[in-house]
């Protein structure tokens, strides 16, 4: 069974691109939901234009990219990777009946936050999102806007009531990170650790202080 994975249109691209090479890493099958909102901030932080038609060429060039925006820093297999169009109501992951492992948002804007808290299913993330929630499976948010408001607040205790993990894209510093790719592993990897799923993104904390200093 798959994971869902959608990309909603708040910055942080390369949050989502961690997070998809760790799960193909892992063995993982995915299947990916880009918004029509995310196609303009991957455009504006990697010059990538995703298509429709053209969804694996394109994936395969984002997902090779580092944080930096290089390009070809990783070799990845999009094999594994199955895509459905956000405007799709009729496609597998709208059913609650299309198997699947859960759902992994990242990053989520505040817009997609209240869509899935309210329920209204605008497109495909919201209502994979939903689908995900009533099934009973397991749902991560990554919420990635600063500051938050009183009405985005409420939102993600909405979600988290109804048994969503709120996973703020909220990097820490004591993994010893020396690049701005470290700094977005550790995000990827604390959205696959609420998911369950191993990985060895970030160098786990120890209780020994000085770890992450560099040698």
């Amino acid at each position: 069974m798959p994971w869902i994975v959608g990309v909603s249109g708040a910055s942080g691209t390369p949050y989502a691109a961690a997070v998809l090479r760790a799960l193909l890493g892992a063995g993982e099958a995915v299947d990916l939901v880009v918004s029509r909102a995310s196609r303009l901030t991957l455009l504006d932080e990697t010059g990538i234009s995703f298509r429709d038609a053209h969804w694996q060429d394109d994936l395969r060039e984002w997902l090779a990219r580092g944080a930096d925006g290089k390009p070809g820093t990783f070799d990845v297999d999009v094999s594994a990777v199955r895509y459905w169009s956000a405007g799709d109501l009729a496609a597998g992951p709208s059913s609650g009946s299309y198997p699947a492992k859960g759902m992994l948002i990242v990053p989520a804007s505040t817009a997609c936050v209240a869509g899935v808290a309210l329920g209204l299913s605008k497109d495909l993330l919201q209502r994979a999102a939903s689908v995900t929630l009533k099934e009973r499976r397991t749902l991560v948010v990554s919420v990635r806007e600063t500051p938050l408001n009183g009405q985005t607040l409420r939102h993600l205790v909405a979600l988290d009531d109804a048994g969503a993990t709120v996973v703020p894209a909220s990097p820490a510093f004591y993994a010893g990170a020396t690049h701005i790719q470290d700094l977005v592993d550790f995000v990827a990897g604390r959205v696959l650790d609420a998911a369950g799923v191993d990985h060895g993104l970030y160098r786990r904390w120890r209780g020994e202080l000085g770890g992450g200093t560099p040698s």
